[in-house]
Protein backbone atom coordinates (compact mmCIF):
# COMPACT_ATOMS: atom_id res chain seq x y z
CA UNK A 1 0.00 0.00 0.00
CA UNK A 2 0.96 3.45 -0.77
CA UNK A 3 1.96 5.40 2.71
CA UNK A 4 1.19 8.85 2.88
CA UNK A 5 3.88 11.42 4.83
CA UNK A 6 3.61 15.43 4.97
CA UNK A 7 7.00 15.04 2.46
CA UNK A 8 4.79 14.07 -0.43
CA UNK A 9 2.46 17.01 -0.20
CA UNK A 10 5.31 19.75 -1.23
CA UNK A 11 6.67 20.54 -3.97
CA UNK A 12 10.00 19.39 -4.61
CA UNK A 13 13.54 20.89 -6.05
CA UNK A 14 12.90 19.86 -9.41
CA UNK A 15 8.68 21.13 -9.99
CA UNK A 16 9.96 24.00 -8.24
CA UNK A 17 12.43 24.86 -10.41
CA UNK A 18 9.42 24.22 -13.26
CA UNK A 19 7.44 26.43 -12.07
CA UNK A 20 9.38 29.41 -10.90
CA UNK A 21 10.35 30.63 -14.04
CA UNK A 22 6.66 32.07 -14.80
CA UNK A 23 4.17 32.88 -11.69
CA UNK A 24 1.07 32.40 -13.32
CA UNK A 25 2.23 29.20 -15.29
CA UNK A 26 0.80 26.76 -13.02
CA UNK A 27 -2.10 28.92 -12.08
CA UNK A 28 -4.60 31.22 -14.23
CA UNK A 29 -6.29 33.52 -12.93
CA UNK A 30 -9.02 35.37 -14.41
CA UNK A 31 -11.51 38.31 -13.31
CA UNK A 32 -14.75 39.78 -15.27
CA UNK A 33 -14.64 43.78 -15.86
CA UNK A 34 -16.24 44.50 -12.61
CA UNK A 35 -14.20 42.72 -10.58
CA UNK A 36 -10.82 43.83 -12.43
CA UNK A 37 -12.01 47.10 -11.43
CA UNK A 38 -12.64 46.85 -7.69
CA UNK A 39 -9.77 44.81 -7.84
CA UNK A 40 -7.62 47.86 -9.14
CA UNK A 41 -9.14 49.91 -6.59
CA UNK A 42 -9.07 47.93 -3.47
CA UNK A 43 -6.85 45.09 -4.30
CA UNK A 44 -6.95 41.76 -3.10
CA UNK A 45 -9.71 42.98 -0.43
CA UNK A 46 -11.30 39.79 1.31
CA UNK A 47 -14.36 42.26 1.72
CA UNK A 48 -14.81 42.37 -2.13
CA UNK A 49 -16.33 38.32 -2.25
CA UNK A 50 -19.80 37.78 -1.29
CA UNK A 51 -19.60 34.68 -2.81
CA UNK A 52 -17.93 31.68 -2.94
CA UNK A 53 -18.87 28.42 -5.61
CA UNK A 54 -17.84 25.26 -5.64
CA UNK A 55 -18.59 23.28 -8.86
CA UNK A 56 -19.59 19.34 -9.05
CA UNK A 57 -16.17 17.19 -10.13
CA UNK A 58 -15.36 14.11 -7.94
CA UNK A 59 -11.67 13.45 -8.19
CA UNK A 60 -10.89 16.94 -9.66
CA UNK A 61 -11.51 18.17 -6.60
CA UNK A 62 -7.44 17.34 -5.44
CA UNK A 63 -5.86 19.49 -7.89
CA UNK A 64 -7.17 22.12 -5.30
CA UNK A 65 -6.94 20.91 -2.31
CA UNK A 66 -3.56 23.37 -2.04
CA UNK A 67 -5.00 26.51 -3.03
CA UNK A 68 -8.19 25.86 -0.45
CA UNK A 69 -5.28 25.49 2.32
CA UNK A 70 -4.08 28.82 1.30
CA UNK A 71 -7.47 30.19 1.06
CA UNK A 72 -8.59 29.39 3.97
CA UNK A 73 -6.58 31.57 6.35
CA UNK A 74 -6.47 34.81 3.28
CA UNK A 75 -9.40 35.50 1.44
CA UNK A 76 -12.07 33.16 3.67
CA UNK A 77 -10.38 34.10 6.90
CA UNK A 78 -12.93 35.28 9.69
CA UNK A 79 -10.79 37.88 11.11
CA UNK A 80 -9.85 39.67 7.83
CA UNK A 81 -14.22 39.90 6.93
CA UNK A 82 -16.57 41.63 8.75
CA UNK A 83 -19.12 39.28 7.56
CA UNK A 84 -19.09 35.22 6.95
CA UNK A 85 -18.80 34.33 3.28
CA UNK A 86 -21.92 32.97 1.67
CA UNK A 87 -20.85 29.51 -0.21
CA UNK A 88 -22.95 27.51 -2.69
CA UNK A 89 -21.60 24.54 -4.04
CA UNK A 90 -22.67 21.15 -5.79
CA UNK A 91 -20.83 17.55 -5.08
CA UNK A 92 -17.30 17.24 -4.66
CA UNK A 93 -17.97 21.71 -4.29
CA UNK A 94 -20.05 21.40 -1.18
CA UNK A 95 -17.90 18.87 0.56
CA UNK A 96 -14.67 21.07 -0.19
CA UNK A 97 -16.75 24.26 1.64
CA UNK A 98 -18.05 22.08 4.47
CA UNK A 99 -14.02 21.28 5.25
CA UNK A 100 -13.37 25.21 4.51
CA UNK A 101 -16.64 26.48 7.56
CA UNK A 102 -14.79 24.38 9.87
CA UNK A 103 -13.01 25.55 12.79
CA UNK A 104 -9.87 24.09 11.86
CA UNK A 105 -10.23 23.34 7.94
CA UNK A 106 -7.01 22.84 7.30
CA UNK A 107 -7.42 19.56 9.32
CA UNK A 108 -10.61 18.82 7.65
CA UNK A 109 -9.18 19.39 4.26
CA UNK A 110 -6.18 16.85 5.06
CA UNK A 111 -8.34 14.44 6.50
CA UNK A 112 -10.84 14.37 3.21
CA UNK A 113 -7.46 14.10 1.23
CA UNK A 114 -6.80 11.20 3.12
CA UNK A 115 -9.78 9.06 3.45
CA UNK A 116 -10.60 9.97 -0.15
CA UNK A 117 -7.12 9.47 -2.09
CA UNK A 118 -7.06 5.99 -0.02
CA UNK A 119 -10.56 4.43 -1.37
CA UNK A 120 -10.08 0.80 -1.90
CA UNK A 121 -13.02 -1.09 -4.03
CA UNK A 122 -13.13 -4.68 -5.88
CA UNK A 123 -13.69 -4.76 -9.10
CA UNK A 124 -17.28 -2.64 -10.27
CA UNK A 125 -18.42 -1.73 -6.77
CA UNK A 126 -22.20 -2.16 -6.01
CA UNK A 127 -23.85 1.22 -5.06
CA UNK A 128 -24.69 0.00 -2.12
CA UNK A 129 -20.82 -0.05 -1.61
CA UNK A 130 -19.72 2.87 -2.69
CA UNK A 131 -22.84 4.27 -1.01
CA UNK A 132 -21.30 2.61 2.56
CA UNK A 133 -17.73 3.50 2.03
CA UNK A 134 -18.78 7.57 0.94
CA UNK A 135 -20.63 8.00 3.72
CA UNK A 136 -17.89 6.60 6.50
CA UNK A 137 -15.69 9.25 4.61
CA UNK A 138 -18.08 11.92 5.12
CA UNK A 139 -18.04 10.70 9.03
CA UNK A 140 -14.42 11.04 8.72
CA UNK A 141 -14.47 14.80 7.50
CA UNK A 142 -16.80 16.19 9.23
CA UNK A 143 -15.59 14.74 12.71
CA UNK A 144 -17.66 15.54 15.92
CA UNK A 145 -18.46 18.86 15.71
CA UNK A 146 -18.66 19.72 11.46
CA UNK A 147 -22.36 19.55 11.71
CA UNK A 148 -22.88 22.16 14.29
CA UNK A 149 -19.87 24.20 12.69
CA UNK A 150 -21.41 24.12 9.62
CA UNK A 151 -25.19 25.36 10.57
CA UNK A 152 -23.74 28.10 12.64
CA UNK A 153 -21.71 29.71 9.50
CA UNK A 154 -18.96 31.21 11.53
CA UNK A 155 -16.67 31.00 8.67
CA UNK A 156 -18.46 30.31 5.72
CA UNK A 157 -22.54 30.24 5.57
CA UNK A 158 -23.15 26.86 3.76
CA UNK A 159 -25.84 26.52 0.85
CA UNK A 160 -25.10 22.73 -0.08
CA UNK A 161 -27.37 21.84 -3.58
CA UNK A 162 -28.62 18.82 -4.01
CA UNK A 163 -31.67 17.42 -6.82
CA UNK A 164 -35.00 15.68 -6.15
CA UNK A 165 -35.64 12.65 -8.33
CA UNK A 166 -39.33 13.39 -10.10
CA UNK A 167 -41.04 10.95 -11.81
CA UNK A 168 -39.24 7.88 -13.48
CA UNK A 169 -36.11 8.88 -11.27
CA UNK A 170 -37.85 8.71 -8.04
CA UNK A 171 -37.03 5.60 -7.54
CA UNK A 172 -33.50 3.92 -6.98
CA UNK A 173 -33.86 1.40 -9.10
CA UNK A 174 -30.74 1.20 -11.86
CA UNK A 175 -32.94 0.35 -14.91
CA UNK A 176 -35.24 3.44 -13.75
CA UNK A 177 -32.35 5.76 -13.31
CA UNK A 178 -30.78 4.51 -16.62
CA UNK A 179 -34.11 5.21 -18.31
CA UNK A 180 -34.74 8.65 -16.52
CA UNK A 181 -31.43 9.85 -17.22
CA UNK A 182 -31.60 9.06 -21.04
CA UNK A 183 -35.06 10.49 -21.17
CA UNK A 184 -33.38 13.76 -19.44
CA UNK A 185 -30.28 14.06 -21.46
CA UNK A 186 -32.81 13.65 -24.61
CA UNK A 187 -35.10 16.60 -23.52
CA UNK A 188 -32.25 18.66 -21.78
CA UNK A 189 -30.69 18.64 -25.76
CA UNK A 190 -34.00 20.37 -26.59
CA UNK A 191 -33.92 22.84 -23.95
CA UNK A 192 -32.07 23.00 -20.43
CA UNK A 193 -35.04 23.95 -18.97
CA UNK A 194 -36.74 20.97 -19.37
CA UNK A 195 -34.79 19.04 -17.37
CA UNK A 196 -37.05 20.39 -14.49
CA UNK A 197 -39.46 17.76 -15.51
CA UNK A 198 -36.64 15.19 -13.90
CA UNK A 199 -35.38 16.56 -11.43
CA UNK A 200 -36.18 19.46 -8.74
CA UNK A 201 -33.60 21.14 -7.50
CA UNK A 202 -33.18 21.55 -3.24
CA UNK A 203 -30.49 23.95 -1.56
CA UNK A 204 -29.94 23.33 1.83
CA UNK A 205 -29.21 26.70 3.48
CA UNK A 206 -27.94 27.79 6.12
CA UNK A 207 -29.99 31.28 5.42
CA UNK A 208 -29.19 34.24 3.82
CA UNK A 209 -29.93 33.21 0.29
CA UNK A 210 -31.50 36.23 -0.78
CA UNK A 211 -28.96 38.69 0.93
CA UNK A 212 -26.52 37.38 -1.11
CA UNK A 213 -28.50 37.58 -4.04
CA UNK A 214 -28.87 34.04 -5.32
CA UNK A 215 -32.43 33.58 -6.74
CA UNK A 216 -32.88 29.94 -8.19
CA UNK A 217 -35.51 30.93 -10.95
CA UNK A 218 -34.28 29.41 -14.10
CA UNK A 219 -35.70 25.68 -12.84
CA UNK A 220 -38.21 23.84 -10.16
CA UNK A 221 -36.08 25.09 -6.71
CA UNK A 222 -37.07 25.20 -3.24
CA UNK A 223 -35.21 25.28 -0.30
CA UNK A 224 -34.96 23.46 3.32
CA UNK A 225 -33.08 24.45 6.23
CA UNK A 226 -29.90 23.19 7.23
CA UNK A 227 -29.45 21.50 10.71
CA UNK A 228 -27.00 19.34 12.30
CA UNK A 229 -28.96 16.44 11.42
CA UNK A 230 -29.37 16.31 7.55
CA UNK A 231 -25.92 18.17 7.45
CA UNK A 232 -24.21 14.64 6.68
CA UNK A 233 -27.41 12.96 4.59
CA UNK A 234 -27.26 16.78 2.57
CA UNK A 235 -23.91 16.20 1.67
CA UNK A 236 -23.71 12.85 0.93
CA UNK A 237 -27.22 13.50 -1.60
CA UNK A 238 -25.30 16.26 -3.42
CA UNK A 239 -22.09 13.64 -4.45
CA UNK A 240 -25.14 10.59 -5.04
CA UNK A 241 -24.15 10.01 -8.67
CA UNK A 242 -27.09 8.18 -10.03
CA UNK A 243 -25.90 4.38 -10.83
CA UNK A 244 -23.02 4.46 -8.57
CA UNK A 245 -24.78 5.34 -5.45
CA UNK A 246 -27.71 4.79 -3.85
CA UNK A 247 -28.89 8.47 -3.68
CA UNK A 248 -30.55 9.70 -0.01
CA UNK A 249 -33.88 9.03 1.02
CA UNK A 250 -36.00 11.37 2.67
CA UNK A 251 -33.38 13.82 4.28
CA UNK A 252 -34.91 15.72 7.46
CA UNK A 253 -36.14 18.64 7.01
CA UNK A 254 -36.91 18.40 3.02
CA UNK A 255 -39.72 17.54 0.73
CA UNK A 256 -39.78 13.86 1.09
CA UNK A 257 -38.27 11.58 -1.88
CA UNK A 258 -35.11 10.47 -3.25
CA UNK A 259 -31.97 12.93 -3.30
CA UNK A 260 -29.08 13.19 -6.11
CA UNK A 261 -26.21 14.77 -6.98
CA UNK A 262 -26.86 18.58 -7.60
CA UNK A 263 -24.71 18.69 -10.35
CA UNK A 264 -27.00 17.15 -12.49
CA UNK A 265 -28.39 20.13 -12.64
CA UNK A 266 -25.37 22.95 -11.61
CA UNK A 267 -22.47 21.49 -12.04
CA UNK A 268 -20.60 23.94 -12.61
CA UNK A 269 -23.46 26.65 -12.27
CA UNK A 270 -24.39 29.24 -15.11
CA UNK A 271 -24.50 32.55 -12.82
CA UNK A 272 -28.00 33.22 -13.95
CA UNK A 273 -28.90 32.64 -10.30
CA UNK A 274 -26.80 35.11 -8.93
CA UNK A 275 -28.02 38.74 -8.98
CA UNK A 276 -25.78 40.25 -6.45
CA UNK A 277 -23.37 42.88 -6.12
CA UNK A 278 -20.46 41.58 -4.76
CA UNK A 279 -18.05 39.75 -6.40
CA UNK A 280 -17.66 35.91 -6.54
CA UNK A 281 -14.78 33.90 -5.96
CA UNK A 282 -14.50 30.95 -8.28
CA UNK A 283 -11.68 28.27 -7.40
CA UNK A 284 -12.34 25.42 -10.53
CA UNK A 285 -10.34 22.75 -12.67
CA UNK A 286 -10.94 24.68 -15.74
CA UNK A 287 -11.21 28.51 -17.04
CA UNK A 288 -14.46 27.74 -18.88
CA UNK A 289 -18.03 26.72 -16.89
CA UNK A 290 -20.74 24.14 -17.58
CA UNK A 291 -24.54 24.43 -16.24
CA UNK A 292 -25.31 21.13 -16.13
CA UNK A 293 -24.06 17.88 -16.48
CA UNK A 294 -25.85 16.88 -19.26
CA UNK A 295 -24.91 20.48 -21.16
CA UNK A 296 -21.35 18.53 -21.58
CA UNK A 297 -21.87 18.45 -25.70
CA UNK A 298 -23.00 22.27 -25.77
CA UNK A 299 -20.50 24.62 -25.96
CA UNK A 300 -22.93 27.29 -26.33
CA UNK A 301 -24.66 27.32 -23.22
CA UNK A 302 -21.42 27.99 -21.35
CA UNK A 303 -21.39 31.41 -19.34
CA UNK A 304 -19.92 34.49 -21.00
CA UNK A 305 -20.00 38.06 -21.33
CA UNK A 306 -22.39 40.02 -18.11
CA UNK A 307 -22.66 36.71 -16.54
CA UNK A 308 -18.88 36.54 -15.45
CA UNK A 309 -18.09 40.58 -14.88
CA UNK A 310 -18.09 39.80 -11.24
CA UNK A 311 -16.14 36.60 -10.73
CA UNK A 312 -12.75 35.62 -10.16
CA UNK A 313 -11.78 32.67 -11.02
CA UNK A 314 -8.74 30.60 -10.58
CA UNK A 315 -7.86 27.83 -12.33
CA UNK A 316 -4.66 25.06 -13.05
CA UNK A 317 -3.53 26.00 -16.55
CA UNK A 318 -3.00 23.88 -19.56
CA UNK A 319 0.67 23.46 -19.24
CA UNK A 320 0.39 22.57 -15.97
CA UNK A 321 -2.35 19.87 -16.35
CA UNK A 322 -0.35 18.64 -19.11
CA UNK A 323 2.13 18.46 -16.82
CA UNK A 324 0.51 15.98 -14.40
CA UNK A 325 0.60 12.32 -14.23
CA UNK A 326 -1.19 10.92 -17.46
CA UNK A 327 -1.60 15.03 -18.87
CA UNK A 328 -4.57 15.35 -17.54
CA UNK A 329 -6.45 16.24 -13.68
CA UNK A 330 -7.57 13.07 -11.42
CA UNK A 331 -11.43 12.21 -12.67
CA UNK A 332 -13.34 9.22 -11.25
CA UNK A 333 -12.74 7.25 -14.48
CA UNK A 334 -9.17 6.25 -13.00
CA UNK A 335 -10.64 4.05 -10.53
CA UNK A 336 -11.41 1.49 -13.29
CA UNK A 337 -8.81 2.70 -15.69
CA UNK A 338 -6.09 2.72 -13.13
CA UNK A 339 -5.06 -0.73 -10.45
CA UNK A 340 -5.42 0.89 -7.14
CA UNK A 341 -1.85 1.23 -5.61
CA UNK A 342 -1.00 3.33 -9.02
CA UNK A 343 -4.40 5.34 -8.76
CA UNK A 344 -3.55 6.15 -5.22
CA UNK A 345 0.45 6.77 -6.18
CA UNK A 346 -0.62 9.11 -9.17
CA UNK A 347 -3.34 11.04 -7.09
CA UNK A 348 -0.76 11.66 -4.23
CA UNK A 349 1.83 12.82 -6.31
CA UNK A 350 -1.02 15.65 -8.22
CA UNK A 351 -1.83 17.01 -4.36
CA UNK A 352 2.00 17.57 -4.37
CA UNK A 353 2.33 19.35 -7.33
CA UNK A 354 -0.78 21.26 -6.53
CA UNK A 355 1.36 23.02 -4.64
CA UNK A 356 2.50 25.20 -6.88
CA UNK A 357 -1.22 26.59 -7.89
CA UNK A 358 -1.18 27.79 -3.87
CA UNK A 359 2.44 29.29 -4.09
CA UNK A 360 1.33 31.23 -7.01
CA UNK A 361 -2.23 32.85 -5.52
CA UNK A 362 -0.15 33.25 -2.55
CA UNK A 363 2.91 35.22 -4.32
CA UNK A 364 -0.22 37.48 -6.27
CA UNK A 365 -1.61 38.45 -2.96
CA UNK A 366 1.61 40.06 -1.74
CA UNK A 367 2.68 42.40 -5.22
CA UNK A 368 2.48 46.07 -5.29
CA UNK A 369 0.01 45.34 -8.50
CA UNK A 370 -3.06 43.25 -7.71
CA UNK A 371 -3.89 42.61 -11.39
CA UNK A 372 -0.46 41.61 -12.64
CA UNK A 373 -1.08 38.61 -14.24
CA UNK A 374 -4.67 38.67 -13.95
CA UNK A 375 -6.20 37.61 -17.15
CA UNK A 376 -9.64 38.48 -18.75
CA UNK A 377 -12.29 35.88 -19.51
CA UNK A 378 -12.62 34.77 -23.40
CA UNK A 379 -14.95 36.45 -25.64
Amino acid sequence: MYVHTCARVRLDVHTRARYSGAVTRALHVYAGSVARARIAERGWDPALFSLLLGAAGGPKWLVLSQLDRVLSSSLLAPARRRAPLHAFGTSIGSWRHACLAQADPRAAIGRMELGYIEQRYDARPPPERVTAVTSALLDTVLGETGPEELVAGARLRVHIGTVRGLRIVAGAGRRQQAAGMLLAALANAVDRGLLQRWYQRVVFTSGGLADVGLRFTDFQSTTAPLRPDNVAPALLASASIPLTLEGVRDPPGAPPGRYWDGGIVDYHHDLRGYAGDGLVLYPHFYGHLIPGWFDKPFRARRPRGALLERVVMLAPSPAFVRSLPGGKIPDRHDFTRLRTDARIERWWTVVQRASALAEEFTDLLARADPLDGVRSFAA
